[in-house]
Order: C-alpha cells, then structure tokens, then sequence
C-alpha cells in the first residue's frame, strides 16, 4: 500500500490524501487551497492522480478546506463514490453552492475563472453516501472505514482505514477541548500503523474555556459603553454557531448580556445552522439537555438575521453599539469585507478573531498588526481593537493534540503531522517524539510512503 501528500503538507489548505493498494486508489478529502484570494490559482491546477481512476473518496468534515475540490474532481471524471456523515453530507452541498456563488460573483467582477459549476455540485452530492459513526464502512475488496467523532465542527470526524490488514487514521481537524454543543473527541483504536495528525495549533495552547463567556462579556461592555461596532470574520460551520451558543446562554440564563442588536449576516451560516436541527443525536449532553427543554440555542433576543443583500446592507443604517458576526471567516471573501471596509478605521470598534487565519489572508494580516490593509482597491487605517479568543477556536491546541495522539490502547507506531505551518508542525512533532518516543516525521507536497 502507498500513501502519497497531496495537499496541507506545511500548511493549512488543500486537505488531500491518496491511499493505493492492490485493489483500488482513495481519497481522503480534497479541499480547496485558500489563501489572498477564495479561489487560489492552484485550485485549477491538475489533480496528482487520474480521478476516473479513484474508487471513492473518503471525507472527514465539511470545511472548504476539507471538500472544496470535489465537484472539481467530478468535473474531471470521477464517478466513484463519496462517503461521509450524514451531517457532513448535509453540510457539503451548502458549502459547494456558497463556493460557487462566490466565484462565480468574482468571475463577473474581476474575471476569475471559476472552478466547477452547479451541475458538477449536483453530480457531487448525488455520489455522497451519508454514514454513521462508528459504523464499518467497506470501500473497496480489502479496504474497510470507520468514522469516529473528532469533536471538530458538527459532523466531523476522524477516519480509520484498514487495508489488507494495516490500519491508518486520517485525525481530519481535531477539536478543542470542551468546545460547547459537540461531543468530545473520541479516543484513537488500538494497533494503528500509521496516524495523520494535524498540527494547525501544535505550537500554542488556547485559554482555558472557562473564561471564554467571560472574554466575550468584557468585549460586548466595552462596545456597549463606547458605543462602537464588533466584527466577527467566522466560520460559517461551527465556530458561528458555537458563539451564538455562548450569547444565548448569557442571554437567557446568565442574564448578564448588554443590550445590543446582534447580526448574523451570513446566509451560509443561517442555512447551516438549520441542519444542528435534524440531528440532537450528535448533541453533548448540556445541549441536548436544552433541546429537550424546547430552547432553540442558536437563537435568542437581540439576535437578527440577515438574508438578503438589502438587509445586510440596512446593518449599516444601525449606530453602536452593534455586533456583526459574518463570513468568511479568513477576510478572504464574503460579507465580513464591507464592514471592515466601514468600520476598521474606527478606534472605538473591535476586530475579534475567533478562527485560524491562514498565511496569506487579510485576516491573518490583521492579526499579526497590520496598520494599513487594502479593500475593494482602498487603502484603509486600521485604528479598531484587533483581539483574538482562542478559546473559541474549532481546533484543539498543542495539549489536546498530544493527548490525542496518545489516546489509544496503545500508541502509533508512526505519526505523520499534517495541517499545519512548518513551526507549529515541527513544535508538535519534537513534542511527540519526546513524550511518547515515537517515529514523527513532517511530510513534503507530493510526497510517497510505502505501509507495510
């Protein structure tokens, strides 16, 4: 069997991994490369492999970075088919479509080629095969797969494939600890070959999240009483809902939540958070407790959705205090664009970053302390509060990363670390070797193993 790198080698994008074996070529996940632009150049490049070769392809969650590539691999010639939980599977067709309004808008206005179109999406989603966890999947003579929970994003797993008899588990994104909602991150099985880890935080440990509510608090004081705007560039899976998780709990519980309107100004976010409806079953157990009180947890006073582009549009027409919570989560896209544009140069304003911001990005810009950033061709003074909560963030940190990895029965007889810029790969990897003495290595683009 080999097992070739195909994409989030020393970086956090493009997701993709082929497994060939005697009896068939997967793969797992195929995302899109994100970075200054939605829609990278090297997303149109040639797949590494010929798709009408591959079986199936294996998917571990819903993030663009994770499945964006799909419908271009159909477009290509795969008709194999696509397997994933059924929230996942959920998830897919609302990311593939957001994806492609968003190329298709910048096609119209800068004359970027798009990279699928909607009957390649329709294609796509015909081929999803919608699994449970823990549920023994076999994908092809010889190759078997299980999905267990990774407490990532709603839907999320991790996989383990077995072939001709060698285990090897792709960790997808693993959570951070006590994330609200989700379940926790299942444990690793026992006798794997070899693990693919991701390492986006394997150089940093979060805050501890029982000062998460508390963070947030301070931050909605501070705008109530200088009258000034939050901007929130999120995720539209799982960290949006996660925070409106956390509001309506100071919201109708704690009671302690200023009054302030509050936008959610993401139709891809609203949509997806319709989905958390049809499955309490993947609910932790605070949650499901409130779903059988009749609390609609993603929603709460003060909360307003805004569909449309007229509506999000009239935001503007409300003072501070305000807070404004849209996509896409990186600054690279979306909404979140025209109120920076409005509202960065406010110094009574506050920029919270709530998620990875990828190396290239205008998020990733804004975090590191950008004083000038350039929008829709301005060049805009950045005087509003930039702040970070990692507390909130979908992935788990340096800590629950090497837990992980060390879960199981017994350990990984060698771990690859993935997903993850060469600093924080390189920090998880030595810190891996040193507390478990394993073989750890970090793997290049393109790169080819033999399992045997």
């Amino acid at each position: 069997m080999n097992l070739s790198f195909l994409g989030a080698t020393r970086e956090v994008t493009g997701s993709c991994y082929l497994l060939e074996s005697s009896a068939a070529k997967i793969i797992v996940d195929c995302g899109m490369f994100q970075g200054s632009n939605f829609n990278e150049g090297k997303n149109h490049e040639d797949f590494q492999f010929d798709p009408k070769e591959i079986k199936a392809v294996l998917v571990t969650h819903a993030h663009l970075d994770h499945v964006g590539r799909i419908p271009k691999l159909v477009k290509d010639g795969f008709h194999g088919e696509i397997f994933m939980t059924r929230a996942t599977k959920d998830f897919a067709r609302l990311i593939w479509d957001d994806a492609f309004t968003i190329m298709r808008e910048n096609q119209e206005k800068h004359g970027v080629p798009v990279l699928f179109n909607e009957s390649d999406v329709a294609v796509a989603h015909s081929l999803c095969r919608g699994v449970n966890y823990d549920e023994k999947i076999d994908v092809a003579s010889g190759v078997s797969a299980i999905w267990k929970d990774a407490g990532h994003i709603f839907g999320s797993a991790f996989i383990e494939v077995v072939v001709d008899g060698k285990k090897v588990v792709f960790s997808g994104d693993i959570g951070n600890a006590e994330a609200p909602i989700l379940q926790d991150t299942d444990n690793l099985g026992k006798d794997v070959d070899v693990l693919l880890c991701e390492s986006t935080y394997g150089d940093r440990l979060h805050e501890p999240v029982d000062v998460r509510r508390e963070l947030i608090l301070d931050l909605i004081k501070y705008s109530v009483d200088n009258k000034g705007v939050i901007m929130i560039p999120s995720f539209s899976l799982e960290r949006t809902q996660e925070l409106l998780y956390e509001l309506n709990i100071l919201s109708e519980y704690d009671r302690s939540l200023p009054q302030m309107p509050i936008f959610l100004d993401s139709p891809l976010a609203i949509h997806a958070s319709e989905i958390y409806e049809k499955y309490p079953e993947y609910y932790d157990e605070e949650a499901a407790r409130l779903h059988c009180l009749g609390d609609d947890f993603l929603n709460f006073p003060g909360l307003k959705f805004t569909l449309t582009k007229e509506e999000s549009k009239k935001i503007n027409n409300v003072p501070g205090p305000k807070m404004i919570i849209a996509g896409a989560g990186m600054m690279n896209g979306g909404r979140i664009l025209h109120h920076a544009f409005r509202y960065l140069s406010d110094p009574v304003s506050t920029l919270l970053i709530v998620g990875y911001q990828a190396e290239g990005t205008l998020g990733r810009r804004l975090y590191e302390g950008a004083v000038k950033v350039k929008i829709f061709g301005e060049e805009i003074d950045v005087k509003c509060k930039v702040k970070a909560i990692g507390a909130l963030s979908a992935h788990g940190d340096q800590k629950k990363l090497l837990e992980w990895c060390g879960s199981g029965p017994n350990l990984p007889k060698k771990i690859y670390c993935t997903h993850g810029e060469p600093h924080a790969a390189t920090e998880l990897s030595h810190r891996l070797r040193d507390i478990y003495k394993i073989d750890v290595e970090m793997p290049e683009m393109g790169q080819k193993i033999e399992i045997n």
